[in-house]
C-alpha cells in the first residue's frame, strides 16, 4: 500500500475509529471541531467524537507540532512538527497557517488559535469540496477536477489531473473522498475559494451614489471569458437607475449640507416643500444628469487603475489580502476621483442652482470657469481624496466581517448567501463607511459649493471644520445624515434588482 501524505494522527484528529464524519453529500458537520463542534459516533459503534474526546486529540496533535514546549506553535515549530508527521510545508505557507489563526498578532499560535482555525480552515475547506464534487456523489474524480479548473480558466489534460488525484489519494480508488481531501489539506493554507468571489460581489453590485468603495475581485474564468466587463456594464446601469430613484433625497442631502444651520434649521418635508415651490416636481432631480454621466468614466478608471495597481502588489492571478485590496482600492478610487472631480464640482452646483440660473451642464461650466476660473473645479479636493481611506477601508472590513461570520456559521453546501443576507451585509457596511467619512464629505460639498453663496468667504478644509464646530458643535458636522441614510436602503435594493436583471440580458451565467 502506497504510503499517505497526511500522517494517521493528522487523521485521527478528526475521527480515531477513522470513519468519517459524514460526507459534505450527506451534510455531516465533521472535521475539526466541525460546524458547532457536534458529537458524532464512529463507525466502531462508540461515541468517540464527544468534545471532551475531541478535544484530547486536538491536544495531542498541538504537543506533537509544540517542538520547544512553550504552549505556542510558531513557524519554526509547525515546519519541524509537521515534517515528523510527513507534511513537508514551504515557509510561505507556514507564515499564511500562523497569520490567518493568530488573533493576539504575538506571532504564534496557543492552543485556542490552533483549535480556532482549525475549525474555520475546514469550513472553506468544505466549500471547495463542494464546489469541485459536481456530480454531488460525495467524491472528486479526474473529470471532475478538469472541469473545475477550466471553469476557472485552468486548462489542464485527464493525465494532469490523474497525477493531482494521486497526491491525495489513500486507497487507490483514483478519486477523493472527504476524508482524503479533509486530511491532506487540513494544515494547508487555503486561498480565497472562486465560488466566494463569483457569489459575494459587493462594489458592483451595490451603488448608494458614493463610488468610493474597494473594486470587487473577479476569477480567471471571469477575466479571460470577458465576463468582467458585462458585470460592470450591469453594475453601471444599475447604478444609474438607483441614482434616478433616489435623486430626490440626495438633492435635498445636499441643500441641508450647505445651508442648513442652527438658524436655519431645515427638516426633511420643509426641504422637499421648498425645493417644489422653487421650481416644480422637477426640480428635485437637478444635479442627477451628471451623477449619472460620472458613473461610466469612474468605473472604468477605476478598475484599470485597480488591476494595474494589484500587479505591483501581487498577481493577477491571485487574490489579494485584505489590507492590499484597502490599499489597491484606495490609490485606484483617489485616480478615479482625481480624473471625473470636475463633474462632482459640476454635480453639486447643478444641485444648488436656481430656476433659470442655468441652461444645463455645459452653460454651468462655462460659467463656473469664466467666473472662478480652473481652480474652482477641484474646490474640496483634499477633503474627498481624504474620506476615501475612512469610507473604503470601513465598507470593506465590516462587509468582509459580515461575509466571513456568514460562511462560518452557515455555508454548508453553497458560498451562495442568498438576496436577503447580501442586500443587509451591503447596506450595513454602506452605512458604517458613510457615517466615518460623512464629516468630510460635508466639508468637501460646503468647498464645492463657495462661490453659489453670496458672500461666503474663501475658506480652508481646517478653517471650515472649525467653524462649523464653534458655530453649530459636533452636529453641525452631520448636517444633511437623515436623508442620506433613508436613500441607502432603497438605493441598494433598487440597484441589486437591476443588476440581476442586466446580468441576465448581458448573458453573464449566475451560478
Amino acid at each position: 500500500a502506497r504510503r499517505s501524505l497526511a500522517s494517521p494522527v493528522v487523521s485521527g484528529v478528526l475521527c480515531p475509529c477513522g470513519s468519517p464524519h459524514g460526507s459534505p453529500a450527506e451534510g455531516g458537520g465533521g472535521g475539526a471541531g466541525g460546524a458547532g463542534g457536534s458529537a458524532s459516533a464512529g463507525s466502531c459503534g462508540r461515541s468517540l467524537c464527544e468534545a471532551s474526546e475531541q478535544d484530547r486529540r486536538l491536544r495531542a496533535l498541538f504537543q506533537k507540532l509544540d517542538v520547544n514546549r512553550d504552549g505556542a506553535l510558531c513557524i519554526h515549530d509547525l515546519a519541524v512538527g509537521l515534517g515528523r508527521l510527513g507534511l513537508h510545508r514551504s515557509e510561505l505557507d507556514l507564515r499564511k497557517i500562523v497569520k490567518a489563526g493568530d488573533k493576539d498578532l504575538d506571532g504564534q499560535l496557543d492552543f485556542e488559535e490552533f483549535v480556532h482555525y482549525l475549525q474555520d480552515h475546514e469550513k472553506k475547506l468544505r466549500l471547495v469540496f463542494k464546489s469541485l464534487d459536481k456530480k454531488n456523489d460525495g467524491r472528486i474524480d479526474a473529470q471532475e477536477i478538469v472541469q473545475s479548473l477550466r471553469d476557472l480558466g485552468v486548462k489542464i489534460s485527464e493525465q494532469q489531473a490523474e497525477k493531482i488525484l494521486k497526491s491525495m489519494d489513500k486507497n487507490g480508488t483514483m478519486t477523493i473522498d472527504w476524508n482524503e481531501w479533509r486530511d491532506y489539506h487540513l494544515l494547508h493554507p487555503v486561498e480565497n475559494i472562486p465560488e466566494i468571489i463569483l457569489y459575494w460581489k459587493h462594489s458592483t453590485i451595490f451603488d448608494v451614489g458614493e463610488n468610493l468603495t474597494v473594486p470587487d475581485e473577479f476569477t480567471v474564468e471571469e477575466r479571460q471569458t470577458g465576463m468582467w466587463w458585462r458585470h460592470l456594464v450591469a453594475g453601471g446601469g444599475a447604478g444609474a437607475v438607483s441614482r434616478t430613484c433616489t435623486a430626490p433625497l440626495d438633492r435635498l442631502k445636499v441643500l441641508m449640507q450647505v445651508h442648513a444651520s442652527r438658524s436655519n434649521n431645515m427638516c426633511i418635508i420643509g426641504g422637499f416643500t421648498q425645493m417644489i415651490r422653487e421650481g416644480g416636481p422637477r426640480s428635485l432631480w437637478r444635479g442627477n444628469g451628471i451623477n449619472v454621466l460620472k458613473i461610466a468614466p469612474e468605473s472604468a478608471i477605476k478598475f484599470m487603475a485597480y488591476e494595474q495597481i494589484k500587479r505591483f502588489i501581487g498577481t493577477d492571478q491571485e487574490m489579494l489580502r485584505i489590507h492590499e485590496r484597502l490599499l489597491a482600492g484606495s490609490l485606484a478610487g483617489a485616480i478615479a476621483q482625481s480624473s471625473i472631480y470636475p463633474m462632482e464640482v459640476l454635480k453639486t452646483r447643478m444641485a444648488l442652482r436656481k430656476t433659470g440660473q442655468y441652461s444645463g451642464m455645459l452653460d454651468c461650466a462655462k460659467n463656473i470657469l469664466a467666473k472662478e476660473g480652473m481652480a474652482a473645479f477641484y474646490k474640496g479636493y483634499i477633503p474627498n481624496m481624504l474620506g476615501i481611506i475612512p469610507y473604503a477601508g470601513i465598507d470593506l472590513a465590516v462587509y468582509e466581517t459580515l461575509k466571513n461570520t456568514w460562511l462560518q456559521r452557515y455555508a454548508v453546501n453553497s458560498a451562495d448567501p442568498g438576496v436577503f443576507v447580501l442586500l443587509a451585509c451591503g447596506t450595513i457596511s454602506s452605512t458604517c463607511g458613510q457615517l466615518a467619512s460623512y464629516p468630510l464629505a460635508l466639508v468637501r460639498t460646503r468647498m464645492q459649493a463657495q462661490a453659489s453663496v453670496e458672500g461666503a468667504p474663501e475658506v480652508t478644509m481646517r478653517g471650515l471644520f472649525k467653524h462649523i464646530l464653534k458655530t453649530e458643535g459636533a452636529f453641525g458636522l452631520y448636517r444633511g445624515l437623515a436623508p442620506n441614510f433613508m436613500k441607502v436602503i432603497p438605493a441598494v435594493s433598487i440597484s441589486y434588482v437591476v443588476y440581476e436583471n442586466l446580468k441576465m440580458t448581458l448573458g453573464v451565467d449566475s451560478r
